[in-house]
């Protein structure tokens, strides 16, 4: 069967899906950050406003990145990589990178911040795609010393860098997604679980150091052992959750966004809406992100060759897998990462990142190979 690659127009499923989840986004936005803008700033509309912003400059660069030849992003990906490096970098440099409550995570003046962990993430995506799939030099995924571990080297500097922010929720993310794409890669199975159990020790060591890590995991598997402390981020959450039921308390009509829910429109922010719109609104977001890894993975299958497949499967598990370890979290089912919900929390740079990542996705899927 002779097949051939034809120019489509942009997926209506997977547009329409990320198009749902942005209205979703600057809507929850606006309710959960209502009462802190106001008590902030005296404008219940001051965080949309900069949702809002966001999105204007994240959906310039989004079709931008539509428009562009994916290829050639092959060729650039080393300098995408050493970009996303000197970014988290920059964190620690005094003037330029801002320090919040202890971390480093972002860099700016005054409230014009960015965060590099975020364009990092898409940076490791579309290095390991090309390195992956290039013809010269070339590696051979399912060998451990001469492929898999080149691989995972990349992998391990920028992680590393993100754990000395600290920001473990991102870390996880991107050792989560860079498994993916190297399994989707070719790696065998085996050398991959060879590298998790060779992580076990530093994890292990790290938990018994740090007291972050270790409370928790601890909130996690019991949070009323500590409701007012360590616990209370989960307590409140659940609390937001049951009180929603089956339909909801109505929109703008959360109790726990009055100061009771921690990060209650950007890490919690899924807590508020399901409060507000229910078990119903809850799943129907859940649907949403099941619609944009499905229509994904079919555009990664059509790929004309392996580095449009490795980039859609990359891009989609960085988005795909942060949703659901952030609703894990929310639902006491994930110990607390600090991630936010992808197209609907408060961030712009997330945001930016995320819509840049389903525009690569849709322009691998504009020359999709069919059967004629």
């Amino acid at each position: 069967m002779r097949r051939a690659y034809v120019a489509a127009p942009p997926d209506p499923w997977l547009f329409g899906a990320v198009a749902l989840l942005v209205a979703v986004g600057l809507v929850m936005v606006y309710s959960a950050s209502s009462v802190t803008a106001y008590a902030q700033h005296l404008d219940t509309a001051y965080y949309v406003k900069r949702q809002f912003l966001w999105l204007l400059v994240g959906g310039a660069l989004a079709y931008g990145a539509y428009r562009m030849d994916y290829l050639q992003l092959r060729r650039f990906a080393p300098y995408v990589l050493l970009a996303g490096t000197i970014g988290l970098l920059l964190v620690f440099v005094p003037h330029v990178g801002v320090r919040v409550n202890g971390v480093h995570r972002w860099i700016g003046v005054g409230s014009m911040t960015l965060q590099p962990s975020e364009f990092a993430k898409l940076s490791i995506v579309i290095f390991l795609a090309a390195w992956l799939s290039g013809r010269e030099p070339r590696i051979d995924i399912t060998k451990f010393t001469s492929g898999l571990f080149l691989a995972c080297t990349p992998v391990l500097l920028i992680t590393g860098l993100v754990l000395k922010e600290p920001d473990l929720g991102t870390a996880t993310i991107i050792v989560m997604t860079a498994f993916v794409l190297l399994f989707a890669g070719g790696a065998r199975i085996a050398h991959l679980l060879a590298v998790c159990i060779a992580l076990v020790p530093a994890v292990v060591v790290e938990f018994v150091h740090n007291v972050m890590w270790r409370s928790r995991i601890f909130a996690f598997l019991d949070p009323w052992r500590d409701p007012q402390n360590t616990g209370f981020h989960i307590i409140q959450s659940l609390y937001a959750l049951g009180t929603g039921g089956l339909r909801g308390v109505g929109l703008g009509a959360s109790r726990e966004k009055f100061f009771y829910l921690p990060e209650q429109y950007t890490d919690f922010i899924f807590s508020v809406l399901g409060e507000e719109a229910g078990l119903i609104g809850a799943l129907a977001v859940v649907v949403l992100f099941v619609v944009v890894a499905f229509r994904a993975v079919r555009i990664a299958l059509a790929a004309r060759e392996p580095f449009g497949f490795l980039l859609t499967i990359g891009c989609a598990a960085m988005i795909v897998l942060q949703a659901f370890v952030n609703i894990g979290v929310v639902t006491s089912s994930w110990p607390i990462t600090g991630v936010p919900l992808p197209f609907i929390s408060f961030g712009g740079s997330a945001l930016v990142v995320d819509l840049i990542a389903v525009a690569l996705i849709l322009n691998v899927g504009r020359h999709r190979r069919i059967r004629g």
